[in-house]
């Protein structure tokens, strides 16, 4: 019987056309399969716990496919080092029961969007982070996160000509923290609509330049209308630092989270 095998990938996503595999296009999914198909000298499929859009990075994304071999399995994320591109890197590998499923088993995902706050930008941080110049007003941010906190339809935070998901979403916290230049965005939620979480910065940064008042912020997510809500932020700012397959996991990140808020 082919194990489930399940690995922790982490990726620059800058120069793929996100996680899913394309026809015509560079992708993580794709580079993956590839590498783990020399590896496993057989056609290997795998399935991805979030699928990152263009440009988005991870730190944490979650991956299962079934395969069998001689490999160890703890040594897979050093036999694909010959394989992969130097933007993907499989972190961990793990035998998993053979009804697991990364997607169907997930508890929830914590997304950080970085915004590189400055008067000059920092150029360390261009494939990284959004660039405002302007400073941020961070307590009238964190208003509007207040209002997106529980379980509410996120319709007017879903990206437009998408694949119709159930709308209905549960966000656990949203916390703000600085690293230097670097205002961090971080999002704990039992799942995700398309481009949610940067339409969600998108939002706070209008809060943040005064565009936009904390009520009308609230008055967008109840009238459900996508076209009142401003620009989504750009993708480089965007990354999947983790995956969560446990409540406790979960909460002990909101834990460490809110010792580092603002």
């Amino acid at each position: 019987m082919k194990k489930n095998i399940c690995l922790t990938v982490a990726y620059d996503g800058t120069d793929f056309h996100g996680f899913q595999r394309q026809t015509n296009a560079p992708s993580i999914q794709l580079e993956i399969e590839r590498a783990l198909s020399r590896i496993f000298s057989a056609p290997i499929t795998i399935y991805g716990a979030a699928r990152t859009d263009a440009g988005v990075h991870a730190r944490g994304q979650v991956v299962n496919f079934y395969g069998e071999g001689s490999i160890p399995i703890e040594k897979i994320p050093y036999a694909a080092k010959g394989y992969l591109p130097s933007e993907i890197v499989i972190r961990t590998a793990q035998e998993m029961p053979q009804h697991f499923s990364v997607r169907h088993d997930c508890t929830g995902k914590h997304y950080r969007y970085t915004i590189n706050n400055a008067q000059v930008c920092d150029p360390f941080l261009l494939r990284y982070a959004w660039f405002i110049r302007k400073p941020l007003d961070i307590e009238a941010m964190k208003a509007g996160a207040e209002i997106l906190l529980g379980t509410h339809d996120f319709s007017a935070f879903e990206g437009q000509n998408t694949t119709p998901m159930n709308p209905l979403k549960t966000m656990y916290d949203i916390t703000f923290q600085r690293e230097g230049t670097a205002l961090q965005i971080n999002v704990l939620g039992d799942g995700f609509l398309y481009h949610m979480v940067r339409n969600m910065a998108g939002g706070f940064v209008d809060l943040g330049l005064h565009r936009m008042t904390v009520d009308s912020f609230r008055a967008i997510l109840e009238g459900l209308d996508r076209t009142r809500l401003g620009a989504t932020a750009p993708a480089r700012g965007l990354c999947l630092e983790r995956v969560f397959y446990s409540y406790e996991g979960l909460k002990e990140t909101e834990q460490l989270l809110r010792e580092h808020a603002l």
